[in-house]
């Protein structure tokens, strides 16, 4: 696919970026009943390549508890008091650690896991743009893995599971929406370390090295991230206590979480369809709360109950609900596939050039 023009829209707070030129595939009722095909489609496949068995899950958590996400560690939760009880309550920002508890705690056994549809709210969003809003729909899942599995080529074989399902609905949606140019994905999906990206493109940031790695090999699973580089930072912040990003894999390197990136021709750049990571052990959450100045949180129910062998070894991650539908329906804005809240600015600037916000 020839690499299409976009020029950059400034607002108060942000740019947007406009493919020139652009119209989108279908109208807003069109790309209503196509997302709901992708979902149903996608997540139907998902579980059965993984499988995974579909649970309930909350929209607010205890506080308090370690339970709910703070995602990079500093992110504050939405939270309210609970009249009849007595105690406040969070909006989720991520299931990372309540999936784990219900896998113990709903009797799943090794090779067995679960997802569920999530739905939250990241008051803390940095920015507005094509790609963030501040709700986030997407699957979490988890499942148990044993001692054995808390490796680099577990990880791996994971991440093509996911990527098989990613390609197949995929082709299945260039084939019933023939209004939809031909797929981009490649069949394999390119592996790289954190740390040789770095090496590669030692003057650039980390979202260019993103931008620039994917261009050239279309998907990527960025391996390693949240321990620091030989910059002295990370290729982005993660909390201490679900991934495992300390742990060496390998050459030195260090990590056994990451993302799926893509490269998005309708935008050119790269975009994260998934995070995900083998799950901290008991020495591994340690090790991180240390380093991340958190070791008040070992007394926390989550935490407490990891410490104490409560908890059963996982991988798990998350998956885009809205960003899936944004790249197969190859739409210029996420709001173009989800119903959120938006800056005048943005709707106006939108509007202007022929982008539907639901």
């Amino acid at each position: 696919m020839d690499k299409q023009r976009k020029f950059i829209e400034h607002f108060t707070n942000g740019k947007l970026l406009i493919p020139t030129e652009y119209r989108s595939n279908m109208d807003i009722r069109d790309t209503e009943k196509a997302i709901k095909f992708i979902k149903d489609y996608f997540q139907d496949n998902f579980s059965k390549e993984m499988n995974l068995q579909r649970v309930s899950a909350p929209i607010s958590v205890l506080a308090n508890t370690g339970i709910n996400d703070y995602l990079t560690g500093i992110e504050k939760p939405i939270s309210f008091a609970v009249k009849a009880m007595g105690f406040r309550a969070e909006i989720v920002q991520s299931l990372a650690k309540w999936k784990r508890l219900a896998l113990k705690d709903y009797g799943f056994i090794s090779g067995e896991g679960l997802y569920t549809d999530m739905n939250a709210i990241r008051p803390d969003e940095a920015y507005l743009d094509n790609l963030h809003s501040i709700y986030i729909d997407q699957w979490d899942w988890e499942r148990i893995i044993a001692e054995n599995e808390r490796n680099l080529d577990v990880l791996k074989y994971i991440v093509k599971k996911i990527y098989k399902v990613i390609c197949k609905t995929e082709q299945v949606v260039c084939q019933k929406y023939h209004q939809i140019p031909g797929k981009i994905l490649p069949e394999d999906i390119y592996f790289i370390h954190s740390e040789e990206l770095e090496e590669i493109y030692p003057d650039l940031t980390p979202k260019q090295r993103e931008d620039a790695i994917c261009e050239e090999k279309k998907v990527v699973f960025l391996i390693g991230i949240g321990a620091k580089l030989k910059d002295g930072k990370p290729h982005d912040e993660r909390a201490a206590d679900y991934d495992d990003w300390i742990t060496e894999t390998g050459a030195n390197r260090k990590g056994l979480n990451g993302d799926i990136l893509v490269w998005y021709p309708t935008l050119n750049c790269a975009i994260e369809l998934s995070s995900m990571g083998i799950r901290v052990n008991k020495e591994s959450l340690l090790k991180q709360l240390k380093i991340k100045g958190e070791m008040d949180k070992v007394n926390n129910y989550f935490h407490s109950r990891l410490l104490n062998d409560e908890l059963p070894l996982s991988i798990g991650g998350g998956i885009g609900q809205s960003r899936l539908c944004m790249f197969f329906l190859r739409k210029a804005h996420i709001g173009e596939v989800q119903s959120s809240i938006w800056p005048k600015e943005i709707l106006e600037i939108c509007k202007k050039h022929n982008i539907s916000i639901l």
